[in-house]
């Protein structure tokens, strides 16, 4: 097992590009299953969970070509559908969250598909429930196959059949599933509460690409006409905007200057503005961000004076992915903050560590936590911590950068998940972090 080790106090300057959305390269590539012609994807992150989603497709009989850096061909002629029935299958899906995305394809192409229950993050309940209901409302049969641990759906002899569903909650993985599923479905699916993402958008234009008919792309409502089978097509992943997010909260916490290139301004939402809430000064240059060194982060309040709120919502809200790094920056601003997770309960468990470098938090309970800013008075201590989650971890090494002395996180496999070349790209931009075994 890796660890970081971190020498904080840095201050940061330069310019640094955001890698290809995680999020998206495991959705498209996954789709990928979805023909038997090839299907070039560009801008793909080197990230672990990345690499095993396409180590699987290669083990499924997926032929894979690699272009230049960030470029792969994608071959699904010759699926071995023994294999994907195998219990050595099933208990590597188990082992990768990313996983979950070839349900569908596979459902809606071959007939059948094992939905074991999905590694990943451990940041309380990922349920799997939209995902399986938009199966059964295709027509999917769906039964739990005890020896390999895991749901067996299954589809009528005469194939999925398109219909209408109210999704319990907007939930961007079992959006993009059923989407998928139901391209090849026949007659018209529509899906309302569907997630709106710029990651779920991503994917339906690649689908389109490729020959799919989906009707409201951008909102939470989704026409899908079926078609009897989808071509090859080329496709480039976003930048992450996860790290874009991650980036303007390092150039906060250590008080640098730095010039975040081609994050697709478009795409980022409400991001900018809740970073603004923190008093971190940004603009907009073209397609690039240029965080200014400030020495001073005043947190608004709302208009009546009470204290500012930053909370989680569905897109066009603010992604659960960012508030970990939010609190981070919070511990250095002027003022308090309530971060609010509303949708996973255990991924504020991290800020015990947080706690014992210096930062003043109160955690309410699972969801919520009070920052009480320190405004760069009092300095965040070193320490020693472990990465529970990869938002957790990169938030932990924002921490580590902006305190006191040399810090260590261990497990940073967790963050090797998420993030491309970490240190490598931040110590070209006047970070020192080291990898040791």
């Amino acid at each position: 097992m890796s660890k970081f080790v971190i020498e904080g106090g840095h201050s940061l300057h330069g310019e640094i590009t955001p890698q290809g959305a995680k999020n998206e390269a495991l959705e498209v590539i996954s789709a990928v299953l979805l023909t038997a012609e090839p299907v070039t994807i560009s801008n793909i992150p080197d990230i672990l969970d990345v690499n095993n989603l396409i180590a699987l497709l290669e083990g499924m009989g997926v032929k894979v070509s690699r272009g230049k850096k960030g470029e792969f061909t994608f071959c699904a002629a010759d699926i071995d559908v023994s294999y994907i029935e195998s219990e050595d299958f099933v208990k590597r899906c188990a082992a990768l969250r990313g996983s979950v995305m070839i349900v569908g394809p596979l459902l809606a192409r071959f007939g059948r598909a094992y939905f074991p229950k999905p590694g990943g993050d451990k940041i309380g309940r990922r349920r799997v429930d939209t995902h399986i209901d938009g199966f059964i409302r295709l027509g999917a049969y769906c039964e739990y196959d005890h020896t390999r641990r895991a749901y067996l759906l299954t589809a009528p002899a005469d194939g999925l059949k398109g219909s209408y569903m109210l999704l319990d909650e907007a939930s961007v993985t079992g959006t993009a599933n059923i989407v998928m599923a139901a391209t090849l479905a026949s007659g018209v699916t529509t899906i309302y509460n569907a997630a709106c993402e710029p990651y779920v958008q991503q994917l339906c234009r690649l689908l389109v690409a490729m020959g799919a008919r989906i009707d409201g792309i951008g909102s939470n409502l989704l026409t899908i006409t079926g078609v009897s089978s989808l071509h090859g097509a080329s496709h480039r992943v976003l930048p992450d905007m996860i790290e874009v997010g991650s980036f303007i909260g390092l150039a906060a916490i250590t008080r640098s200057e730095l010039t975040i290139k081609d994050v697709s301004w478009d795409n980022l939402g409400i991001i900018p503005d809740c970073f603004r809430r923190l008093g971190v000064r940004l603009e907009q240059r073209g397609d690039d961000i240029f965080v200014p060194a400030q020495d001073c982060y005043e947190i608004e309040s709302f208009i009546d004076g009470s204290i500012m709120t930053l909370a989680d919502a569905p897109w066009p809200g603010l992604t659960p992915d960012l508030l970990s790094v939010m609190l981070v920056v919070a511990t250095q601003c002027k003022g308090s903050v309530l971060i609010h997770q509303k949708m996973f309960e255990s991924r504020l468990f991290f800020v015990d560590k947080l706690i014992d470098m210096g930062a003043q938090i109160i955690l309410c309970d699972p969801h919520r936590a009070v920052v009480i800013g320190h405004d760069h008075r009092v300095t965040l201590k070193a320490g020693r911590m472990t990465s529970p989650d990869i938002r957790a971890g990169i938030a932990m090494l924002l921490a580590a950068m902006s305190a006191k002395g040399v810090s260590e996180i261990d497990n940073i496999e967790q963050i090797d998940r998420g993030y491309e070349d970490i240190e490598g790209r931040l110590n070209a931009i006047g970070a020192s972090i080291r990898r040791e075994a």
